[in-house]
C-alpha cells in the first residue's frame, strides 16, 4: 500500500526547528589555494654569426657558384655567363651562412698572417 506523503508545512516546520537549535549548521569550507606551476628556465641560446654570400642559381634551384657578399660583380658576370650558354633560366639570390668556430679562427689566422 502507498504511504502517506509528509505535509510540505510539517518539513518546513522541522526544518526550522532544527536550524533554531542549531543542528543543521553547515559550516563553510576554506578555500584551498592553487599551487603556481613551476616554470622551469630554460638557458637562452646564444645567436649564431652569420655571413650573407650570393649564390646563382638555376630554375631548377640548382646552385651553380657562390660569392662572397663583396664579389658580386662577379656573381653578375657568371650569371650573366650561363644565360647567354642557353634558354635557361638562372638567378642571384643571397645565402646566410652559419659562421662555425672552426671558421672564424681561420679567419682570425689569416688576417694575422696579412699585417
Amino acid at each position: 500500500m502507498a504511504r502517506k506523503t509528509a505535509s510540505r508545512l510539517s518539513k518546513r516546520r522541522e526544518a526550522e526547528a532544527a536550524e533554531a537549535s542549531g543542528a543543521t549548521k553547515k559550516k563553510k569550507k576554506k578555500a584551498t589555494r592553487k599551487k603556481k606551476a613551476t616554470t622551469t628556465r630554460r638557458k637562452a641560446k646564444a645567436s649564431e654569426r652569420k655571413r650573407l654570400v650570393w649564390g646563382v642559381f638555376s630554375g631548377s634551384l640548382k646552385e651553380e657558384a657562390r660569392f662572397p657578399y663583396d664579389q658580386r660583380k662577379e656573381a653578375e658576370a657568371k650569371l650573366e655567363q650561363l644565360l647567354a650558354r642557353g634558354k635557361r633560366v638562372y638567378f642571384i639570390q643571397p645565402i646566410k651562412e652559419v659562421i662555425t668556430a672552426e671558421e672564424a679562427k681561420a679567419a682570425e689566422a689569416e688576417a694575422e698572417s696579412e699585417e
